[in-house]
């Protein structure tokens, strides 16, 4: 097996097992429901006993009854009153009959009940009319007319009349608080006795047998259904060995899901995507992108409800679309949305919802070349979502639910999220070395460092690159190629003639260096540009694909001039073509192969002196026909529909680049 195999290997084996190691772990069957509305999954049917307890609403309004018409219990202190009295026998200052005179006042008093103000105020803010004493065994009902130590000086004071000697008195026990609370609040017997009348309602009122339908689908969830399961979900978490089981069984289910999604993907690129299959940087960049989502949905949707509409699904297919193509882009988001299905609590109108947005932004979003594509796109998707969950809602329950503007909400949230792309796209584009249609947009601006050194030093070669850009984006879009992958190329393709500029004939005026040199050494000379291009990219940091441009807009043809003036030279000896030949590779792309006949026809039709129609066209299919016969383009997935199309539009170009202007008078 060879080192790029192992990678690829690797790379799968490693997203298979993230992805099975952030499964839900949910080992009972887990279901969504809500009150008065349809079920909406299969026949369900009890696994075993399972009791039947009073519905939420029942319960709730026979407990509402109960706090309605519970009668507190309070409990009285017959010891304050025997220690108010030890209190009266020490007063001083008054005698004995009027020391018994203040005991039965004060005894009146507590016969009626002496209470502390926040009993007082439970009293009052509940509107209690009467209350419970327990008195042996039984439970005696007793009007309220309780008041508090405030109150029971007040009265004290208008019994004992104008004594003063009794007022001083009564003063003495209101500044020391001798008048205590008798009546109080028995919380251990309220508690018990609530707790008595709960028991009828708490206590199961029957049991469903193991096998008897719980309920069906499309059935009104009504709630004595809901309430059944609810405890048949609890009965299951509570089932540890039949947990254990589960999660065995669920754990060798999710892997064998996980593996069939993961060697789809594998298939798929092996098949329809060998280019993609054979470099393992491009399997690690799809790869991550579709198991980070993925990590990113399990986290997300095990914090809360309806959490994966917040997550950015579309983000998967925009970037892939960006970084590869339409199609890849899309199957990959089928193989995401599957992945994920798992979490929702709707699976079908999940994935339905999720592919449809997927869609939308790969519509939406053909070639990204400005910032403001991102918003658009993302504004589609939103709308999407929005309609398909409103088209759901209506199929599913014909009417739409008072939750639906919460989702909505979480939709416009995704949007926002989804317009962050530009960001990811940034930070792929400089860990895995990709490059995006935004970055080339920037490279073909002329006011780029390289270009403009390129003007500077080179201007001859500069309007060559230009007049080749113009060219070759011309025949690029006639074959549906990359267009700017082709016009950047152009534009970059040369760069290596700004070491020696005056070694080629567009830059010289008047002097040929080459006159007085070898062919082999200006072959040389010559050849270099494509070595000093490429090391010119590597030093302002130009991205791959501009690279591979560089190196293969020659491929391995030969400096035809320099070997048929060595030919000249030295006749009936036998050449080592080599010495003539640029170092290549050939073409490997369609974008490649225009370029490289877009340079050599662009150069060759500046000798033109006839620029009929006859003599461009002469020119154009003699140049390309002799690059085929070469094998130059053998290596390139360019077909023979492509050239007759590509040499049709350099006709065209190259005759309204060369038309005659009229004559205008002196």
């Amino acid at each position: 097996m060879s080192r790029e195999s192992l990678y690829r290997t690797l790379i799968f084996i490693a997203a298979a097992v993230l992805a099975i190691l952030f499964f839900p772990r949910r080992s009972e069957t887990s279901f969504t429901y809500h009150l008065n509305r349809p079920w909406t999954h299969q026949l369900l049917t009890a696994p075993f006993d399972i009791p039947i307890y009073m519905d939420s609403i029942s319960k709730a309004a026979k407990i509402d009854s109960i706090n309605k018409e519970f009668i507190p219990v309070f409990k009285e202190d017959k010891n304050i009153i025997n220690s108010i009295d030890s209190e009266i026998n020490s007063l001083s200052g008054i005698s004995p009959s009027q020391k018994n005179n203040l005991k039965s006042e004060i005894d009146k008093i507590y016969s009626v009940g002496v209470v502390d103000p926040a009993t007082a105020k439970i009293i009052s803010d509940n509107s209690l009319t009467e209350v419970r004493f327990i008195t042996g065994n039984s439970l005696v009902r007793k009007p309220v007319s309780f008041i508090t130590p405030r109150e029971a000086y007040s009265r004290l004071s208008e019994a004992i009349g104008q004594s003063a000697d009794m007022h001083r008195a009564i003063s003495d026990l209101h500044s020391t608080g001798r008048i205590l609370p008798n009546i109080s609040i028995d919380s251990v017997a309220n508690s018990r006795l609530y707790r008595e009348q709960l028991q009828p309602i708490e206590a199961a009122t029957g049991v469903l047998q193991k096998g008897e339908r719980i309920v069906d689908r499309g059935e009104k969830v009504t709630p004595q259904i809901y309430s059944v399961l609810t405890t048949y979900e609890e009965m299951l978490k509570s089932n540890d060995k039949r947990t254990q089981t589960s999660n065995l069984s669920l754990i060798v289910g999710q892997s064998l899901y996980v593996i069939i999604l993961i060697t789809s993907l594998f298939f798929y690129l092996y098949i329809y995507r060998k280019a993609e299959f054979k470099l393992p940087k491009r399997i690690l960049v799809i790869v991550t992108s579709i198991v980070g989502l993925f990590i990113a949905s399990s986290i997300v949707s095990s914090i809360f409800t309806s959490g994966l509409y917040v997550i950015p699904f579309a983000i998967l297919p925009i970037m892939l679309t960006v970084f590869f193509d339409s199609r890849t882009a899309h199957f990959c988001n089928i193989i995401e949305v599957l992945m994920c299905a798992v979490f929702s609590a709707f699976p079908f109108e999940f994935i339905v919802i999720q592919i449809l947005g997927g869609i939308a932004a790969i519509f939406s979003l053909k070639e990204l070349s400005r910032r403001s594509q991102l918003l658009r796109t993302a504004f589609i998707v939103f709308a999407t979502y929005t309609l398909s969950y409103i088209s759901f809602e209506l199929l599913q329950y014909g009417e739409l639910s008072p939750t639906i503007w919460k989702v909505i909400l979480y939709f416009g949230a995704n949007a926002v999220l989804i317009s962050f792309a530009y960001i990811l796209i940034f930070v792929f584009e400089k860990i895995f070395g990709l490059t995006s249609m935004v970055t080339l947009v920037e490279l073909c601006d002329i006011n780029n460092p390289l270009l403009r050194r390129l003007s500077e030093e080179c201007p001859g070669t500069f309007q060559h690159s230009m007049s080749v850009s113009t060219l070759a984006s011309g025949a690029a879009m006639k074959i549906n190629a990359n267009v700017l992958i082709v016009r950047a190329g152009a534009l970059y393709h040369d760069i290596g003639k700004t070491v020696n500029p005056a070694f080629f004939t567009e830059n010289q005026h008047g002097v040929n260096p080459h006159d007085a040199l070898d062919p082999t050494q200006s072959a040389r000379i010559i050849i270099r540009h494509v070595t000093d291009g490429l090391r010119l990219a590597s030093e302002y940091k130009l991205p791959q694909v501009l690279k591979d441009m560089i190196c293969q807009h020659h491929g391995k043809s030969v400096t035809k001039y320099f070997y048929k003036i060595y030919e000249k030279q030295h006749p009936g000896e036998e050449i080592d073509k080599s010495l003539f030949m640029y170092p290549g590779p050939n073409p490997a792309s369609r974008e490649a192969s225009v370029l490289m006949m877009a340079d050599s026809v662009e150069a060759a039709s500046r000798s033109l002196t006839d620029h009929s129609q006859e003599a461009i066209s002469s020119l154009v299919n003699d140049i390309i026909d002799s690059q085929i016969r070469d094998g130059l383009h053998n290596e390139s997935p360019i077909s023979f529909r492509d050239i007759r199309l590509i040499k049709e539009s350099f006709i065209s170009r190259l005759r309204t680049m060369y038309h005659v202007r009229v004559a205008y008078p002196k």
